[in-house]
């Protein structure tokens, strides 16, 4: 991965190429929270969400579809993510080309610019529009915060398994003690106490930790969203065996202990 990578030369419109299935799709990447990822495929519209960061990681789910017709090919499942998506877990850029990378560094997908999607019946005309990029964008995407002194760096291995909250009294009515799991092949899936949560993470040098989150259900009890913690972390530390997360800004978001 470079070392200083440019996540916003990722925001644009693109067209997929030397990928085993989906050459020529069209992959929109916004700044936007909600659905900031759209992927024009031949049966419809596959939303979700990316994030990237400055040391080339690169972290993309989708956990929404929208059908634009019913031809040849598209039955039920067409709407899965794409495997090349699923394994990108960083990026470079060439000649204003970004490639997507897998976890040891190979091409999984080159990004053609000037790609122009189509919209469709379900679909905001303005979601079709190439994203714009202003200053406060670039601030969004600038270097994270470095770790506080005490932490130690999480690294990848260290950061698998299941994290419950700390300090969480066992006694509040809940049907389950939140929690998240991260899992070896880049899903991980937890609780917030009443509703499944749930998106893909990847981790790199320095504590660096980026994750999406996908949609919940809307169960209300005594709510404890440690993946929301997950997908609004920048950097992941470990304190002893605690672990720290922290926005870009620095800032404490939780601590967690492993599920023993």
């Amino acid at each position: 991965m470079s070392p200083q990578a440019d996540p916003v030369a990722l925001i644009g419109a693109w067209k997929v190429a030397e990928v085993d299935e989906g050459a020529g799709d069209i992959l929109r990447l916004a700044p936007d929270t909600h659905d900031g990822l759209l992927l024009f495929v031949r049966c419809g519209v596959l939303m979700g969400t990316w994030r990237a960061n400055v040391n080339g990681l690169f972290v993309a789910d989708t956990s929404g579809y929208s059908a634009s017709h019913d031809g040849p090919g598209c039955r039920p499942g067409a709407g899965a993510t794409p495997a090349w998506l699923r394994r990108a877990s960083a990026f470079r850029v060439e000649g204003g080309s970004p490639v997507l990378l897998d976890d040891r560094g190979g091409p999984v997908a080159r990004l053609l610019p000037g790609a122009k999607p189509t919209p469709g019946p379900n679909l905001l005309p303005s979601l079709a529009e190439p994203p714009v990029v202003t200053d406060e964008v670039r601030r969004a995407f600038a270097p994270a915060a470095a770790l506080p002194a005490g932490l130690t760096p999480a690294r990848r291995d260290t950061l698998l398994g299941r994290w419950v909250p700390m300090d969480v009294p066992t006694s509040s009515p809940r049907p389950e003690r939140p929690h998240v799991e991260l899992r070896d092949d880049g899903e991980w899936r937890g609780s917030d106490g009443c509703n499944g949560e749930g998106g893909r993470w990847v981790a790199g040098p320095a504590g660096d930790l980026l994750a999406t989150s996908g949609p919940s259900t809307l169960i209300g009890c005594d709510n404890l969203s440690v993946g929301f913690w997950l997908s609004n972390a920048s950097r992941a530390g470990l304190d002893g065996d605690v672990l720290v997360l922290l926005d870009a800004q620095g800032g404490e978001i939780g601590r967690l202990q492993r599920d023993r």
